[in-house]
């Protein structure tokens, strides 16, 4: 489970990100790109992913981690239910998501890329 409050935290962690409204919701952005919303009443997230990510984390299970039920869907955007996610989970796909639409410098600056070692 993750409270609204920790969403919000997580969220405004991540560098240069802003909350605005957006419609009925809060919206989450980084370079004025939504990555997140908020939507108070449902306890429920909605977050942006590339097409393989939701893949991924839809598989986790399809009553907590679903795409959109429309063409926004098609488009990466993906229902969290926030009462019933896991919050390590949760964790995961918020950073995917801001990585997702952020610049590659402020993404590096949350998941930072591997180097490739020579032994």
């Amino acid at each position: 489970m993750v409270a609204i409050s920790t969403f919000k935290k997580i969220a405004l962690s991540f560098p240069e990100v802003t909350e605005t409204p957006h419609f009925e919701k809060s919206s989450f952005r980084v370079n004025k790109k939504i990555f997140a919303t908020l939507d108070l009443p449902n306890k429920r997230a909605c977050l942006k992913f590339k097409e393989i990510d939701q893949s991924v984390f839809c598989s986790y299970h399809k009553e907590i981690i679903y795409p959109v039920p429309n063409r926004w869907g098609k488009l990466g955007w993906t229902f969290v239910e926030l009462a019933k996610v896991p919050k390590s989970l949760f964790m995961d796909a918020l950073a995917t998501s801001y990585c997702s639409v952020a610049t590659t410098k402020l993404a590096e600056q949350v998941r930072p890329r591997e180097t490739n070692r020579s032994t």
